[in-house]
């Protein structure tokens, strides 16, 4: 197949490129470098993949309408995989523009030329913080998400309804996946997980929020890999339900996916295994909760087995260890 893949330098998007080009087909990568976080990660990460014949890379942005239809129609691409968005809950506190530029505008574009060119398949990323104050444990798809904490997770959820209207209007297959907490190898540097192991490394105090007292369903980026890869294969279409509680929308070929782990961690005992895997005991400052946080997180991943027979397990001591490896590695800390 002729694949899409928007983010390509990024956490996921990358890993998920490079599974692609593993399998023999031919991806076009898109991504903008923004300084976000530091752009040489996101060099290494797109030179792993320009390795491969198959893989082209246009640096662009996706609120760039023309030249991200320019790619549209050379490429005319039979899937697209959607993760360029700006990231980040502490960072949409105080540079909100950036995600609605990135994230409506830009995903508007993705979804309005995945029509225009007549892709069979659109997979939009999103994730959990659309579940926003829900109090019921685990999330479900067909939950009721009308109350989002911070304008990143608003802006994921206009995503979803914009992209749900075009399946809609236009007839284009579109699932629509809710990341939970996602970790491993070649991660963001501003999540949790890396800035506690390169604090440690480093002899610097981490920041706890709400003094520990936090669940989080922590996603290995190995399984959310593979469950997007199957995901891909199984197009929604109109009508055909396949559990109770298919999130299958009643009006469009369109249906919204968790991929979590459905095993929350406590906060603490995920810090307890970065610092067993390190060999290090790390200095705690035990602050308040951040604004926008949440207190839990918990993926119900019924309709994701259903759909693809794929849950993911990997445990999070041995995700960890992997990453922390992979940190040794890339940057050989003392």
């Amino acid at each position: 197949m002729k694949i899409l893949v928007t983010g390509a330098a990024g956490f996921i998007g990358s890993e998920m490129a490079l599974r692609l080009l593993k399998e023999g087909h031919s991806v076009t990568g898109v991504d903008c470098f923004t300084p976000y976080y530091d752009p040489q990660l996101k060099e290494d990460r797109v030179a792993r993949l320009t390795a491969f014949e198959g893989f082209q890379l246009e640096r662009i942005r996706i609120e760039d309408s023309q030249a991200l239809e320019a790619v549209f129609r050379r490429d005319m691409p039979d899937m697209v995989v959607h993760f360029a968005a700006q990231a980040g809950v502490r960072y949409s506190l105080d540079h909100p523009r950036d995600y609605i530029d990135a994230n409506i505008v830009g995903s508007f574009n993705v979804i309005e030329f995945a029509r225009r060119y007549s892709t069979q398949h659109l997979v939009l990323a999103s994730t959990s913080s659309a579940y926003g104050a829900n109090q019921k444990f685990p999330f479900e798809e067909r939950d009721s998400a009308p109350y989002p904490l911070t304008i990143y997770a608003a802006t994921k959820l206009a995503s979803e309804l914009i992209a749900h209207s075009h399946s809609h209007l236009y007839g284009v297959p579109t699932t629509v996946l809710r990341f939970f907490s996602v970790y491993g190898p070649w991660g963001r540097p501003d999540m949790a997980f890396y800035l506690f192991t390169d604090r440690i490394f480093k002899g610097q105090p981490i920041d706890v929020f709400n003094h520990g007292d936090l669940l989080r369903d922590f996603t290995y980026i190995d399984d959310l890999v593979e469950a997007i890869r199957r995901l891909m294969d199984v197009p929604p279409q109109l009508g055909n339900h396949l559990i109770r509680g298919d999130s299958l929308s009643p009006v469009a070929p369109y249906r919204l996916v968790n991929i979590g782990n459905a095993n929350p961690v406590r906060l603490m005992d995920y810090i307890e295994a970065i610092e067993q895997a390190i060999g290090r005991t790390a200095e705690k400052n035990m602050i308040d909760m951040q604004p926008g946080d949440v207190k839990q997180t918990f993926a119900d991943v019924r309709l994701l087995e259903a759909l693809t027979g794929y849950t993911p397990d990997t445990d999070y001591r041995e995700g960890i260890a992997r990453f922390v490896d992979w940190y040794r590695g890339y940057y050989n800390p003392a």
